[in-house]
């Protein structure tokens, strides 16, 4: 009788949750609580309380968790033993124990608890987003100099000539680490490089109110400081990724890397001008500066230079890392002989120098260009500024899209590469050209909106092809290639302050359109996406 109790009672619960009839099944089941169940033979008697295991009947059930549980809630109702009858006595399942908070806990197919998305997300691309973040803050420092640097100048008397200066010191330190930064992240690590680059630009940052209140030469001084951390960072990042990502997901995941300083740059023009009007020009250096901190927290934690370093990485992952063709061997030498005489290598660093002369230029002058040309206050040029930056933001990361989706239907590399950069260098020189011809304020922005969106597909071209030409080395590269392109913004940074003294806009802008088709030719002639260095 006892046994047929149960097993009636077995097949009202289960009656119950077939049917959806949830609410009557708790309402029995509470009828039931202290009840003891009995199997009586040959005066041996096995009782278990039923109490506890219904409490957990109605935990998992009558929150809706389904059907699915029930094989484990049959587990955990029987918790007698009766030799005789064959059954035996299974163990208390521990979600479902006194121990619990009694919360319904959702369970995967095979019974283990499902864990949180962002612990299910692949390690890999982990290392991807706080890339992605550290380039967000990086641009982010960057740009608020170019918002705050228009209350300065009418504080502190300076000219063109004179912004121009401050504006181009930032790349005095840039270009100072680019190369080195390469090394040592290819012989250091690319998580010590980055950490360190961070915390050096970010206190850089905080410090530059006081420089500019001591005098000038200061305040050109700590930008200079500020550029030396930020120099180190594409470099650190180039490596970093060379060694996670395999060669199937590299466009899709540099693009979301650099869309992170798009969207800096978007954050800190949108934000900036707020600042300074309620709380001061200075007040966008602390603020900005001091998230560093708390990126260099979670990046102690959870970054690693390679996979191998990484004790938490999943078998299948690494399997999967290191059979994607990332860079496996550390550096020991630096071939730069070799690395120097390569024609693909001189297409990257002539490529990067004409890329980064129109994309600076827009960097830094872009606020003034819409105050003094279409006469926006502070608060409008700081948010129509946002446009464009967002719009590479959104297109960096399709292109990564367009160039991994092609790679994987056969097509070859260099074509790839060489279809996205001729892009990010003929769609930004025809949308300048026709800067002069607009009649509009409004028809100004959506020019440079374009010029930036299709600027943006050079993340799948030329900033793609370091890790293609020589992954070892890719530090190594982007280093040398981004020398040149800082050295681009330090010249169009300073040059752009004295051609306006004399000229128009219209002569900045055809300058950066002559270099952008000259980098289309050089790129087209002399780049590969094949292996050149091993």
């Amino acid at each position: 009788m006892a046994i047929s109790g149960l097993i009636s009672n077995r097949s009202f619960i289960t009656s119950s949750i077939a049917s959806g009839n949830l609410y009557q099944l708790r309402k029995d089941l509470s009828l039931q609580r202290g009840s003891i169940f009995s199997v009586q033979h040959g005066g041996h008697i096995a009782s278990n309380l039923f109490a506890r295991s219904r409490s957990h009947v109605e935990q998992r059930e009558v929150y809706g968790l389904g059907v699915r549980k029930l094989n484990k809630i049959n587990r955990t109702c029987v918790h007698y033993s009766s030799e005789e009858y064959g059954i035996d006595e299974t163990k208390v399942d521990p979600v479902a124990s006194d121990e619990g908070t009694g919360e319904a806990i959702p369970l995967e197919g095979n019974g283990s608890p499902v864990s949180p998305w962002w612990q299910q997300l692949p390690k890999r691309w982990l290392i991807v987003l706080l890339c992605f973040t550290a380039f967000l803050l990086c641009n982010m420092d960057r740009v608020n100099m170019s918002i705050a640097i228009l209350p300065m100048s009418q504080e502190f008397n300076w000219n063109s000539a004179t912004v121009g200066l401050i504006q181009s010191s930032f790349f005095w330190g840039y270009l100072l680490t680019q190369i080195l930064g390469g090394i040592w992240a290819d012989k250091l690590g690319g998580k010590v490089v980055l950490g360190f680059g961070v915390v050096w630009w970010s206190m850089a940052t905080i410090l530059t109110p006081i420089a500019a209140r001591i005098g000038l030469p200061y305040l050109l001084i700590m930008r200079a400081f500020m550029g030396i951390g930020e120099g180190v960072a594409m470099p650190a990042m180039n490596n970093i990724l060379s060694k996670w990502i395999p060669v199937s997901e590299r466009s899709r995941s540099l693009s979301l890397v650099y869309s992170g300083m798009y969207l800096g740059s978007v954050v800190g023009l949108a934000f900036s001008p707020f600042l300074i009007q309620n709380l001061g020009w200075p007040s966008v250096f602390y603020s900005f500066g001091s998230l560093g901190s708390i990126w260099f927290a979670f990046w102690l934690r959870k970054a690693y230079s390679s996979p191998k370093d990484d004790p938490d990485l999943g078998v299948e992952e690494k399997k999967l890392i290191l059979e994607g063709g990332v860079s496996k061997t550390p550096v020991s030498d630096i071939p730069w002989k070799l690395i120097l005489s390569k024609a693909p290598v001189w297409a990257l660093i002539i490529s990067h120098f004409c890329h980064n002369w129109g994309t600076f230029i827009l960097l830094t002058w872009m606020p003034t260009y819409y105050n003094q040309v279409l006469k926006f206050n502070l608060t409008e040029s700081g948010l129509l500024c946002v446009l464009p930056w967002l719009t590479m933001a959104v297109f960096a990361n399709i292109g990564g899209w367009i160039a991994d989706t092609l790679v994987s239907k056969g097509v070859s590399i260099t074509t790839v590469r060489k279809i996205m950069q001729s892009i990010g260098f003929l769609g930004p020189a025809f949308f300048l050209t026709q800067l002069s011809h607009v009649k509009t304020p409004a028809m100004a922005v959506l020019c440079m909106a374009c010029s930036q969106g299709s600027d943006a597909f050079s993340q799948s071209g030329l900033y793609s092809n370091h890790q293609d030409i020589g992954p070892r080395y890719a530090g190594v590269l982007l280093g040398l290639s981004n020398t040149a392109g800082v050295l681009a913004g330090v010249f169009g940074t300073a040059a752009t302050g004295y051609i306006l003294q004399r000229g128009s806009w219209n002569d900045v802008f055809k300058v950066s359109v002559a270099l952008y088709i000259i980098g289309t030719l050089v790129w087209n002639i002399f780049s590969t996406g094949e292996k050149i260095l091993d």
